[in-house]
């Protein structure tokens, strides 16, 4: 995969792992493969320190587990972002502060995510230093929150999910923040029992459209997942709220529309729990040697 657009690329930067360069070598060597963006999934002091003075923008999570104590105190999620942003402004570059990661409305902690987004917004748009008051504030979902994905067009939120996920899309389009998806073409197609092609799921096919929907065309599994994901939330009443998923100048349904992409990890982590492959999405391995020889993150 030849990667273009670098400056909407960007990195995740997994550390569930117990050999991986320390955290001044891992964004040394962001700043050495011209990649301008990093998303971690917690307020990693040692990261932001390495961060401080270089020109990486981060997107930086909320953990799952803290998400209540920051929506049922508005005074914490002000220490919360006083610590972790706010003492960091404006040396380090925050994009997103993400609460939460792929949580579904079945978890304990689904009625806590939308509060502690506007408490974290608010103790943002309070800070007296101007570059926190920029950054926006967003969630992560899975794209199993749709309960439709084929074809694209058909594309909405399972009716299990409109309740968590339609108040926290306006939140996003209120404030003018992305929703952030995470798309996983390798899922779908291992889950596809056979019915996903393998160079469909890999943009392998060279040019050619697989899948017809209407006028648009897909040559591509990430593209289908991406604009299902446009498609409902044009039903849940957003159909200008971006998300985050594109590698190429925008997908059938948005072209010409390129949104970030984070890319799934920059490390194999070799701590992750659950199925092996869990711990070989690096695109490096802990010793940095490139394990896709093809990849290539251009200014």
């Amino acid at each position: 995969i030849v990667v273009a657009q670098a400056p909407l690329i960007g990195v995740c930067n997994g550390r569930v792992a117990d050999n991986l360069p320390p955290e001044g070598e891992v964004v040394a060597f962001y700043t050495a493969n011209g990649i301008t963006k990093m998303r971690i999934y917690e307020p990693d002091q040692f990261t932001l320190q390495a961060l401080n003075n270089t020109s990486i923008e981060l997107a930086l999570d909320v953990p799952n587990e803290v998400i209540p104590t920051l929506a049922g105190d508005p005074a914490a999620a002000t220490a919360w972002v006083q610590t972790n942003v706010i003492s960091y402004t404006p040396s380090v570059q925050f994009r997103y502060i993400v609460v939460g990661n792929e949580v579904m409305p079945t978890d304990p902690i689904s009625q806590s995510v939308l509060p502690a987004m506007h408490n974290i917004q608010n103790a943002l748009a309070q800070s007296p230093a101007a570059a926190a008051a920029n950054v926006k504030v967003s969630t992560t979902i899975r794209v199993d929150l749709l309960g439709t994905t084929y074809p694209p067009s058909a594309g909405a939120f399972a009716d299990s999910a409109t309740a968590y996920v339609v108040p926290i899309v306006q939140f996003l389009a209120a404030n003018g923040a992305p929703l952030l998806a995470n798309v996983y073409p390798y899922f779908a197609y291992i889950g596809s029992s056979g019915q996903v092609a393998l160079d469909y799921a890999i943009f392998g096919t060279g040019g050619r459209v697989v899948v017809h929907d209407g006028v648009l065309g897909y040559q591509n599994l990430f593209h289908a997942m991406v604009d299902s994901v446009y498609a409902a939330l044009e039903k849940a009443g957003a159909p200008n709220l971006q998300t985050n998923g594109t590698v190429t100048s925008g997908t059938p349904k948005r072209p010409g529309q390129p949104v970030e992409t984070y890319l799934f990890a920059m490390f194999d982590e070799n701590q992750k729990p659950g199925a092996a492959s869990e711990q070989h999405f690096g695109l490096f391995t802990p010793d940095k040697q490139p394990k896709y020889p093809l990849v290539k993150f251009t200014n």
